[in-house]
């Protein structure tokens, strides 16, 4: 199997590159992140590889960073989401901004991809949500919040704040970040009026 790959690139096609290593052409499938990141032909590249072998064919697939990797093994545990959607899907997020949408249960964010509908999104946020925390830059209150509000084991007046922020045209995500930021700062048990003044505020920043 081969993990790495270090050589001369080639050329580029409309999803993949040609990696000349020692003589031997490589076709390397990536995604138009990668792609976009990587130097033009003629310079030396080094490409983190995935390996999929089948009956009739065998795929190298290549990233810029172990992380993305990481993130396309993880993306195809899901169902339903192959190869070329979980590639779609990195092609659309940074693996960081990928963490951040699942963390945060924000389904529209990983439905941007294309080829990802609402079904999809719904089952990648679902079955990775206890995975990508361990990716995400967020604050962990923020995490938690969310995952207690798409549950509906969130407080009262916790939930009643984050949905006055929706209504008012602020994202789900966004407006959770801003409601933790204010309990945070109110202390337990605060009305749902005390949390959306200041969630308002930090949303304004």
């Amino acid at each position: 199997m081969i993990g790495k790959l270090r050589g001369i690139l080639d050329s580029y096609g409309d999803d993949f590159v040609i990696v000349d290593v020692g003589g031997v052409g490589y076709v390397v499938h990536c995604s138009s992140r990668t792609l976009q990141a990587l130097p033009a032909p003629g310079e030396t590249v080094t490409l983190a590889i995935e390996t999929h072998v089948r009956e009739d064919q065998i795929r190298l697939f290549g990233f810029e960073h172990d992380v993305e990797r990481e993130w396309f093994r993880l993306l195809q545990t899901v169902q339903g989401v192959g190869a070329k959607v979980a590639l779609s899907i990195l092609s659309t997020l940074k693996p960081a901004d990928l963490a951040n949408a699942i963390a945060t249960r924000d389904k529209a964010m990983v439905a941007r991809a294309q080829g990802v509908g609402p079904k999809v999104a719904e089952r990648v946020v679902t079955e990775l949500k206890d995975k990508a925390p361990a990716y995400t830059s967020l604050d962990p209150a923020v995490v938690r919040l969310s995952g207690a509000i798409e549950e509906k084991r969130a407080p009262q007046p916790v939930a009643d704040a984050v949905s006055a922020l929706v209504n008012l045209g602020y994202g789900q995500p966004q407006a959770a970040a801003a409601v933790a930021a204010a309990a945070r700062e109110a202390g337990e048990g605060a009305e749902t009026a005390r949390l959306i003044r200041p969630g308002l505020k930090e949303l304004s920043k």
